[in-house]
């Protein structure tokens, strides 16, 4: 099973327990303004299975060319979108549905459906439920967006040499860092620290024991390494300028270090920091 496929049916999942709807469906566009819907949760029939949706065609297409959430209260007789998928619809017996894109970096990456089967009205907790799965595949993508370019970079034949390669490398670090605290998700929230990590000590094959550092004393690490000035760590992190001294000088003191430069020297020759 792709991560693709992971990403999709755990958000479907989460879609029906919170809302209630009979039926979620979707799926991610392999190619700009098209998608198919390759995941079902609770569907009676395979109609919808495979579907290609383009952009501006149906619910889902709207919602793709418009880039935000859109619903219909009864599928069949809605008069402001196309209806080249009726028969998909009819055929699994929907009636009320809406459609939420997938948007990462404001580029449309996929579409969530849910759905009843009788043609009622649905309230602002749905959609808001509705949007937070999308926005929980979005956290996703941007993560195994990430990942992938840092493959890609590490396997490129001309990458600009080794040390912009690990310049490039300690500042995909340092965003991944800043990104993970935002994450509600916890299990991919441990995924992603577990990338930092391994990113961390790819450069030490032979790392020395090191302190423990504290999360967020490494998060000011991984910024202060790329050259961020403590009011720019601050403001990539989330923090006061006066936290991010503090912590700079713990994580300091723990690495036996009398400079930033130092302590990002001991941190790296510990495997913390790449």
């Amino acid at each position: 099973m792709s991560s693709e496929s992971v990403e999709i049916r755990a958000a479907l999942l989460r879609l029906r327990r919170t809302t209630g709807l009979q039926v979620a469906f979707g799926g991610l566009l392999p190619e700009p303004r098209r998608m198919r819907i390759a995941e079902l949760n609770g569907a009676a029939t395979g109609a919808l299975r495979g579907l290609a949706i383009c952009s501006g065609s149906g619910l889902g297409g709207k919602a793709i060319a418009l880039a935000r959430p859109c619903a219909v209260t009864d599928y069949r007789a809605a008069r402001h979108i196309s209806h080249e998928y009726d028969a998909a619809v009819a055929a699994e017996g929907l009636r009320s549905v809406l459609a939420v894109p997938v948007v990462v970096r404001r580029k449309v990456r996929g579409v969530l459906y849910g759905a009843l089967r009788q043609p009622l009205a649905l309230g602002e907790r749905v959609l808001d439920e509705a949007v937070a799965a999308a926005r929980d595949v979005e956290q996703r993508l941007v993560v195994r967006d990430e990942v992938q370019r840092l493959v890609a970079q590490a396997r490129a034949p001309e990458a600009g040499g080794h040390t912009r390669l690990w310049e490039d490398v300690r500042e995909a670090h340092a965003e991944l860092r800043a990104l993970a605290p935002r994450i509600a998700d916890p299990a991919l929230r441990a995924e992603l620290a577990s990338a930092c990590d391994r990113l961390a000590s790819a450069g030490t094959p032979l790392r020395t024991a090191g302190p423990a550092l504290a999360p967020r004393e490494l998060d000011v690490l991984a910024c202060v390494a790329t050259g961020s000035t403590n009011a720019a760590t601050a403001d990539r992190l989330g923090l006061r300028p006066e936290t991010v001294k503090g912590y700079l000088r713990t994580a300091m003191r723990k690495l036996g270090a009398h400079s930033r430069v130092e302590a990002v020297v001991a941190a790296r020759r510990a495997g913390l920091l790449p």
